[in-house]
């Protein structure tokens, strides 16, 4: 059973969907009574990083998602700023993150972006682990991903780091720190291979 955590910020109906397809039960948690006898949790998120922590910490649920993901050790992914929020902080915003990675969120230099349109980082793109994860299971080399940011997360410790993407320069496109993941791209809207991605978690 999955977990999707709905405190107003992403698109939680594309991750049911997604599930859906696979035949992988999921269940919406709007509130913390919600979230009794959870096995594995996602986190989406998208727009603004002060506003997805102000409506996460505003929805009741974070004294019970510390616990589930920091003392019990249920396995949670981060989807865009859902990752996002996973660090100390962002340069997006002053709100101070969640804390579960030792990481900050930085935003892209745009002196080294080629493109006429620098930012957003949007479209498909390369998606490259760099250490073996079973999250990446079954993904031939450089699988492409959708991706729409303008900040990217950036590791204290580098065997945090999952896998990279290239805007400009390298950066952590994924990262696991014990039972946390976070991913900056979106798998709900990268077909076949956002697919495969999903369907791993469920097996962690």
């Amino acid at each position: 059973m999955i977990t999707i955590i709905d405190y107003g910020v992403g698109n939680i109906n594309a991750f049911v969907n997604v599930y859906k397809r696979l035949n992988i039960p999921t269940r919406i948690a709007k509130e913390a009574g919600d979230l009794i006898d959870v096995e594995k949790l996602i986190l989406p998120g998208v727009g603004h990083f002060d506003h997805a922590m102000s409506e996460l910490t505003n929805s009741g649920m974070l004294v019970k998602l510390n616990e589930l993901v920091l003392e019990k050790k249920v396995p949670v992914i981060g989807i865009c700023v859902g990752m996002q929020m996973m660090a100390n902080s962002s340069d997006e915003g002053t709100f101070e993150g969640l804390k579960w990675i030792d990481a900050s969120v930085k935003k892209f230099d745009e002196t080294k972006i080629k493109q006429v349109t620098r930012l957003p980082h949007m479209g498909w793109n390369d998606v490259t682990p760099v250490i073996k994860s079973p999250l990446f299971e079954g993904l031939e080399k450089d699988a492409l991903f959708y991706f729409l940011h303008s900040y990217y997360f950036e590791c204290k410790n580098s065997e945090d780091v999952l896998a990279v993407s290239e805007y400009g320069d390298k950066f952590t496109c994924a990262a696991c720190y014990e039972n946390i993941y976070g991913i900056q791209f979106h798998p709900e809207k990268s077909h076949k291979h956002g697919e495969t991605l999903l369907a791993n978690f469920a097996k962690l």
